[in-house]
């Protein structure tokens, strides 16, 4: 059975990870020792709203990668979803999201994530500009894309960077979500296919020091202190 199918309705044994309601979320548990504490998505509280309050506005990295600027805010297709933290400060800045998620699992959690958000009076005008698909983008981006009302201006992929057993332990929370996602070891077809699909620019993300992905080289480069992000455009973003 493949990883991302490994899911159970009773308690997880070590190893296994288990969709159960806990209070008014959905969460993901496994082993605590594994994986520490159950995964939810949740954008009015915790992480989400503390960035949503302090996180820089249109000044962060990621709005400067993607061309959120002075009277520009494009559309923003995010090829690689995952817990939706990208995908809402974006839209918290004003853009059209269509989040793209393949892992079953995680698409639940966005969905149950989205759903509470859009009862709350801080998030729900935030996630009404967050519209959610399920499917492969290395394989049905174009696909995918078309059945949103989302425009490719900007392709967002932040895939996950393969995993070094020598490297320090990661943390839980990303050791859980590797479980289920991989190591993405297809992100040269995902580039590949945003670049054929994305009418402005894509946008990847990558550990600072990392190579990009295999292909066509990144015309620009913003970094910061532990990440960075190549850029691949094909015209300019206008007001």
């Amino acid at each position: 059975m493949n990883r991302r199918d490994r899911l159970r309705d009773t308690e997880p044994e070590s190893g296994e990870l288990t969709l159960c309601r806990e209070g008014d979320s959905l969460v993901l548990a496994g082993d605590p020792a594994l994986y520490g504490k159950p995964l939810r998505v949740d954008f009015a509280e915790g992480r989400a709203a503390h960035r949503r309050r302090f996180g820089g506005g249109r000044g962060q990295l990621i709005a400067r990668a993607c061309g959120l600027a002075s009277g520009i805010t494009p559309s923003v297709i995010d090829a690689t979803a995952g817990l939706g933290r990208d995908a809402f400060v974006l839209a918290s800045l004003g853009a059209e999201v269509l989040l793209i998620e393949r892992v079953a699992a995680i698409h639940a959690l966005l969905e149950d994530g989205l759903a509470r958000a859009a009862s709350d009076a801080d998030t729900a005008e935030i996630v009404a500009r967050m519209h959610l698909a399920h499917g492969d983008a290395t394989r049905d981006l174009a696909a995918l894309v078309a059945a949103s009302t989302v425009a490719p201006q900007v392709i967002h992929l932040d895939p996950m960077f393969p995993h070094r057993e020598k490297s320090a332990l990661v943390k839980k929370e990303m050791r859980l979500f590797r479980e289920l996602a991989g190591d993405d070891a297809d992100a040269p077809r995902l580039l590949e296919a945003a670049l054929d699909v994305a009418t402005h620019r894509v946008v990847v993300k990558r550990p600072r020091k990392a190579p990009p992905i295999a292909g066509p080289a990144p015309q620009h480069v913003i970094e910061g202190k532990t990440s960075r992000y190549d850029l691949y455009v094909h015209r300019s973003l206008k007001t």
